[in-house]
């Protein structure tokens, strides 16, 4: 049993952290404040190979263990939440076009995801149909070699850049639903095919999150990830699956960084004639959230070893993502109670992490579902705990 990183795991993470503290934290409260995209910080990314993540060394990329990934997210996220979004669906639909689409698919997109001359993100979600995938309404109707499709998808990250943008439709009405969907690789600038609002959010700002509309949109029956139907919600779900460990190390860089901070504040911050980290009931927050993290960090590298060792990881991200995405809830708003009045001021980073916090309790499926998916795994056998 190990619980060190490699060598080079550690290097990377150096590298990342380096980057973070030089390009990211000096700029990330202003720049987030004024609503900023954070251009420069996405051009110095791309110069890392970091939209390269999940993309296969023959076709560019870093191919990444989930490990390293997880750091990227854990680093990044402690510097500024918005900005680890816009590689984070980037690089889940760069891993599902390079595990699951054609030869072709892969050597048309891949090399350009890899460096970053393309974007991408991925629509699943609609007004009516979030958490219930299968009660989606976009639809491809086949029309020759091209399908012609109709639909309405939100809280698209990346929206704006992602070229293409691999887009889950029901190719045919079934039962049960899912053996009727899949997955279109719509190209940027497809007529039809438009961004019709960005979304006012609490947090989550840096990266745009937009609603999408497509009106009679021509794509071609090549564009079919992978080639075949029916395959769309088995190519999401194994895709989300990455992602929840995305989401997970996003939530411990975000807890990481409240905690940074109230330790610093406490520390300096004087009451009664002496810091209030003297006073045992500041101690007693520091503790829990200093262990509570920890205990994240734990179960989110947990559940990357295991998708490095090939296996599904349904109910270890699960895990992963729903502890984590909590302790970075709790971390937030400890960090601004031990700040008090200061910590409700934009002038400290802590009322960002108390906006941010919630999208990770939200995304990549809620913490009520993945409970849900924790206690199937379990009972069906697929899962245990312990030995």
């Amino acid at each position: 049993m190990d619980f060190e990183l490699t060598d080079d795991q550690r290097a990377f993470r150096e590298t990342l952290r380096a980057f973070v503290e030089k390009e990211i934290v000096p700029v990330a409260t202003e720049w987030e404040h004024s609503g900023r995209y954070p251009t420069e910080i996405v051009a110095k990314m791309k110069e890392m190979g970091l939209f390269g993540l999940t993309v296969p060394e023959e076709y560019g990329g870093l191919e990444a263990d989930m490990v390293t990934f997880a750091l990227v997210f854990e680093e990044i996220a402690r510097g500024w939440m918005g900005v680890a979004g816009t590689i984070g669906s980037h690089s889940l639909s760069a891993w599902m076009i390079a595990r699951h689409g054609t030869e072709e698919q892969k050597r048309h997109y891949l090399p350009d995801l890899a460096s970053g001359a393309r974007r991408t993100g991925l629509a699943l979600t609609e007004p009516g149909a979030g958490t219930d995938l299968q009660g989606i309404r976009t639809r491809a109707v086949r029309d020759g070699e091209h399908y012609v499709v109709n639909g309405v998808k939100t809280w698209i990250t990346n929206a704006r850049h992602a070229d293409p943008l691999p887009v889950l439709v029901k190719t045919a009405i079934t039962e049960p639903a899912h053996k009727g969907m899949s997955v279109l690789l719509v190209d940027a600038g497809t007529p039809g095919f438009t961004v019709s609002r960005d979304l006012p959010k609490l947090g989550y700002k840096g990266t745009e999150t937009c609603e999408v509309a497509l009106e009679d949109v021509r794509v071609p029956v090549s564009a079919l990830l992978g080639g075949e139907e029916g395959r769309g919600m088995q190519q999401v779900l194994s895709g989300l699956e990455i992602g929840r460990v995305n989401i997970a190390a996003r939530a411990v860089g975000v807890a990481q960084a409240a905690y940074d901070a109230a330790l610093s504040y406490s520390r300096g911050r004087e009451a009664f004639g002496q810091p209030i980290a003297e006073f045992q009931a500041v101690q007693l927050k520091l503790a829990d959230l200093a262990t509570e993290i920890q205990a994240a960090r734990l179960l989110t590298y947990w559940a990357a070893s295991q998708a490095d060792g090939g296996k599904r990881v349904d109910m270890e991200a699960g895990m992963a993502k729903y502890f984590a995405s909590e302790v970075a809830l709790k971390a937030s708003l400890e960090s601004m109670r031990i700040h008090g009045g200061y910590g409700y001021s934009q002038e400290y980073v802590v009322e960002r992490l108390y906006r941010d916090a919630p999208l990770m309790a939200i995304g990549e499926g809620t913490n009520d579902v993945q409970r849900l998916v924790i206690a199937k795994a379990l009972i069906s056998g697929k899962g245990k705990v312990g030995w």
